[in-house]
């Protein structure tokens, strides 16, 4: 078998790419199963009151029903109990079906269940709710609730007073320069192309579940809601269509699929509507943000304050952390930054790509690309006065930061240099153009994770965890890690993901799955390949029989005598026929660093972006143009899949700035644009021509290779680029995403 060289950094295709360009690929909505039944959830047509009344006659009487599952008749479903981490998290601490209150519209009142999804939806549509309604709150001006220092968040206790150093209203009041602006995110859904959906299966007291899941070991808190071991359900996710964050925790439908599964002894499948998803399964929260800088006619920062509210359900505790990056992203003598949150008549606020950061960078970038602007300062140059040495907020070094580097490359790609800070100065082609730069931020760090690896008698490989590839690669990543440890080509490897079967692993979320089970894997193939060794010295026949293990080492492939070097070594399937062995397996694990307390080092990614926007005011036209970003997140695994999702990130960023909002109707709060006819998102005609830049510092203190995660940090930050080249084209300042027509014209 002929060795391979290392895959790591160079760009790979998708090792799954061929399952999925052939439709072989199984999501969960693919399953099918003997006697499978159809699920579809009845949604409240409140958003505020009670159910008085349900009438399920008609529906139950329908050709090919089932059953009509409402509060008196789905059975017990019990309430989680979140663990440290991730564990045990749904985001919707209410189980479904456990009281008559309504506290936002598309809550679940019922479930219709039948032979098919067509007879289901009839009889769904059937059920009649009569409801005591009282007007909902779906304020859009949020004031803070009278909460106490420290607040109860998903992830546990959470101090209102984030972080503060020096006296920064005093340092503000005598400032020379001051800015006091506010700003303002929109709620955003997520909008995955693959709806979310749940296959539940009971095999006597054991549960299977099939779910579109950024974390099956996470989903694995269903053991929790029927009160069964952990070890009796199991969770299964192959490929995903993507989440975007929403599909991190268990939603109730997951929950309504498996109660109506266990009552009706049959395999269950519930696709959540794409009306749905606006309603029931999580979406970013509304964010309003107060920031007040205070600085020197030169540019340094003296103060810098940060005020944020953001709405959440009636009833839970999602945490949007929009003061994340706050802390540690500029030197600062004097900080403060605080939360505030406001309860409204909606669901449950949920992760979407770059939670907390991405708005908060929005709000923090945009003050400073303002302040530049009224200091008379180019942006990159202010940026570059606040340079920090070490992490401010926590008093440690950065273990990789190289911010400067990242300004340097793009404003030399972008061509900055070249640009007069004059309003509407620049033109091209009969058109006004507008230049903005932002810088962004997000944490990097890992998760615990396991995997194991196998070398077998046919020369191939396999490499097993029970994380999952949400559409950004990891079966390819696991793939390059286990050829560059055992020297088996890519295309011999299998990769095993998507299944609590298998040894555990991170959730795909807070872009770290890659950089957890790097170590994880690396130690896995290490002990396939000392368990290989241990063999050679110990099979009859074997070149090595009466060699030390000591003597002996591996590499592409090839067992050898240290002395003699790999060029006189033995490919391993040859060792493991010799020895009638069809394989041997090594397992290896890795603990996390995410929420250390004890940290030596402060673990972020980092980048900017350069944006260029073009603007044709007689027919008020505005479009992105060109966009350069460059990153800084440590060893790059994949070029490719690398650039692929910053490139999406930023065409996520646009529709961020120019174009996503849900809008709730005040009367009933209902979410009004629910559906990708009226909720606009960016498409192939509004991406523009995208360079991404990486510049490679690996971070040892991340993991041995150095590689920090991607998913996020490309739309951190875009937002306050994109508003700032507006500003540049057409004077027009927006401090309300999206920026729509009717700010450019008044």
């Amino acid at each position: 078998m002929a060795t391979t060289t290392s895959p790591i950094g160079r760009g790979t295709p998708r090792v799954d790419g061929p399952a999925k360009v052939s439709g072989t690929a199984k999501y969960t909505s693919d399953f099918h199963f003997p006697g499978m039944l159809y699920a579809v959830p009845v949604g409240a047509t409140i958003a505020n009151g009670r159910v008085v009344k349900l009438d399920i006659a008609a529906a139950q009487a329908m050709p090919g029903v089932r059953a009509i599952f409402h509060r008196e008749n789905i059975g017990k479903i019990f309430r989680s109990v979140p663990q440290p981490g991730f564990a045990g998290v749904c985001k919707e601490r209410r189980p479904p079906f456990d009281d008559d209150v309504v506290r936002y519209y598309g809550q679940y009142v019922a479930l219709a269940v039948a032979d098919t999804f067509e007879a289901a939806k009839a009889a769904a549509d059937a059920v009649r709710v009569t409801y005591k309604a009282e007007k909902p709150n779906v304020d859009t001006q949020l004031t803070a609730e009278d909460d106490p220092d420290v607040v109860s968040t998903t992830f546990g206790p959470q101090h209102r007073l984030q972080s503060q150093r020096g006296d920064a209203e005093k340092a503000f009041a005598s400032a020379p320069i001051k800015l006091d602006q506010t700003y303002v995110t929109p709620h955003e859904t997520h909008n995955p192309i693959e709806l979310h959906a749940t296959i539940a299966i009971w095999d006597g007291p054991r549960l299977t579940l099939y779910d579109s899941t950024q974390g099956v070991v996470n989903f694995r808190i269903l053991a929790q809601v029927f009160g069964l071991p952990t070890e009796n359900v199991r969770v299964i996710s192959r490929f995903l269509g993507s989440g975007f964050g929403g599909k991190l925790f268990p939603w109730t439908h997951s929950a309504l699929a498996a109660a109506a599964a266990r009552q009706l002894g049959k395999p269950i499948k519930l696709v959540v509507s794409r009306k749905m998803m606006f309603e029931t399964v999580g979406h970013r929260p509304r964010t309003q943000q107060r920031v007040r800088l205070g600085a020197s006619p030169e540019g340094k920062l003296l103060s810098l304050q940060h005020d944020y509210v953001y709405d959440r359900s009636m009833l839970d505790d999602h945490h949007e952390d929009c003061g994340e990056a706050t802390p540690y992203h500029y030197s600062v003598p004097n900080l403060r930054l605080a939360f505030g949150r406001a309860r409204r008549n909606i669901g449950a606020g949920a992760d979407m790509r770059g939670p907390g950061a991405v708005p908060g960078l929005y709000a923090t970038e945009s003050a400073m690309n303002e302040l530049a602007d009224q200091l008379k300062i180019d942006p990159v140059k202010l940026r570059i006065i606040n340079e920090p040495k070490i992490d401010e907020g926590l008093g440690i070094p950065f273990s990789s930061r190289h911010v400067l580097e990242c300004f340097q490359l793009g404003a030399e790609k972008f061509g900055w240099s070249r640009r007069t800070p004059e309003v509407g100065s620049m033109k091209r082609d009969g058109l006004t153009l507008g230049w903005g730069m932002a810088g962004c931020a997000w944490i990097a760090g890992r998760f615990d994770a396991e995997a194991s690896v196998e070398l077998r008698d046919d020369g191939t490989a396999r490499v097993a965890c029970a994380t999952q590839d949400i559409g950004t690669g990891t079966y390819t990543n696991l793939a390059q890690l286990a050829s560059d440890r055992t020297g088996v080509p890519l295309g011999k490897i299998e990769v095993a993901l998507g299944d609590t079967a298998l040894p555990p692993g991170p959730i795909s979320g807070g872009s770290m799955a890659t950089s957890s089970v790097v170590p994880a894997v690396f130690a896995a193939a290490d002990s396939a390949i000392g368990s290989l060794l241990e063999i050679a010295t110990m099979t009859p026949g074997s070149p090595f029989e009466r060699r030390k293990r000591s003597d002996l080492a591996y590499e592409g492939g090839r067992v050898f005598v240290k002395a003699d070097g790999p060029a006189k070594g033995v490919q391993f399937d040859d060792l493991l026929r010799r020895a009638s062995l069809r394989l041997v397996t090594g397992n290896g694990k890795s603990e996390a660093t995410f929420g250390n307390p004890n940290a030596k080092f402060s673990t972020h990614s980092f980048g900017c972006h350069f944006v260029e926007v073009t603007w044709q005011p007689e027919i008020a036209r505005l479009r992105v143009s060109r966009v350069v970003t460059v990153i800084d997140a440590g060893r790059i695994l994949n070029p490719l899949a690398g650039r692929n999702q910053i490139e999406g990130s930023v065409v996520m960023g646009i529709g961020m700035a120019l174009l996503e909002h849900t809008t709730y109707d005040p009367q009933n709060g209902a979410p009004i644009n629910s559906n990708l006819a009226d909720y606009v998102v960016a498409v192939n005609a509004d991406a523009p021509h995208i360079d991404v830049h990486f510049v490679d510092f690996p971070d040892r203190q991340i993991n041995e290779l150095g590689a920090r995660g991607i998913g996020e940090i490309g739309l951190a930050g875009f937002a306050a680029a994109v508003t700032a080249a507006v500003h540049h084209a057409t004077g027009v300042r927006v401090r309300e995403l999206p920026v729509k027509i009717e700010d450019l014209l008044a």
